[in-house]
């Protein structure tokens, strides 16, 4: 079984459109918005609000893990707009999410098995998602007799994106899978070579209840991303081989694997 898989779109919509093309099976693992793009800071929900050039004095404090100073300036960038509640930031993101997801999900490859990213807003997939799309997350299916689990989101960080969860919320779906085959997230295990970002210069969160997971059942794949540049794409944990599949905003390819 030829399986394609991305994950980290980030409104790659004209690559994703042609990412199952060939493929038995085509997979997403999420993230699929564009908030900021720090290869171009003229693309993206926070220039489209605030302009490329606050874009990148916002993308040189997150760089330089100035988290504080980069929360100051995007509040001053909405109280120039007149918003001074942090609730009230919604409305205007919401509309634009709206408009990136409609054109990212009709571009999504059908059919497909589907799980979220930290990036993305789950409670908004349900109006976009055609028949032929799964979404998966906590849970398994079986294809071909292989016994495939998903969990989506994050973790807590100081990015505060939109699907991060706690670490007990992320244990429980995690434990709930049972053994597999293969396991599919959108982050990595807490594994430091996996999650280190050799261009954003940080270690991004990885989950120690899924290197838990790997030590206990040992699936013979552990398929993510979320990490976009690693200092290390593949590792093994035990019998199990751990494969970021890659940036897909950055890569405009799938990650190929035979299953």
């Amino acid at each position: 079984m030829k399986v394609h898989i991305v994950s980290d779109v980030h409104g790659a919509s004209d690559a994703l459109a042609r990412a199952a093309d060939g493929s038995d099976l085509f997979i997403c693992l999420g993230d699929l918005i564009l908030f900021l793009d720090y290869d171009d800071p003229t693309q993206g929900i926070y220039a489209d609000l605030f302009g490329p050039d606050h874009t990148r004095a916002y993308i040189e404090a997150r760089t330089a893990n100035r988290f504080d100073d980069a929360r100051e300036l995007s509040a001053a960038a909405w109280r120039g707009r007149g918003v001074f509640d942090h609730a009230d930031r919604w409305a205007s993101l919401e509309v634009m999410i709206r408009k990136q997801y409609e054109v990212l999900f009709e571009a999504m490859p059908a059919p497909a098995l589907l799980t979220y990213g930290n990036v993305d807003v789950p409670a908004l997939w349900p109006e976009f998602l055609k028949p032929e799309h799964q979404v998966v997350d906590g849970a398994t299916v079986t294809i071909n007799g292989i016994r495939m689990g998903f969990v989506g989101g994050g973790l807590a960080s100081p990015m505060r994106t939109p699907y991060e969860l706690t670490e007990e919320q992320y244990v429980e779906k995690i434990q709930a899978l049972g053994p597999v085959d293969v396991l599919f997230t959108h982050i990595p295990p807490a594994v430091p070579q996996l999650t280190y970002d050799t261009v954003a210069r940080r270690f991004e969160t990885g989950s120690q209840a899924t290197l838990d997971y790997l030590n206990e059942f040992s699936p013979a794949y552990h398929l993510f991303g979320h990490v976009h540049q690693p200092l290390r794409a593949r590792a093994r944990v035990g019998k199990t081989e751990c494969l970021n599949v890659g940036h897909f905003h950055g890569r405009r390819l799938p990650f190929v694997i035979d299953l």
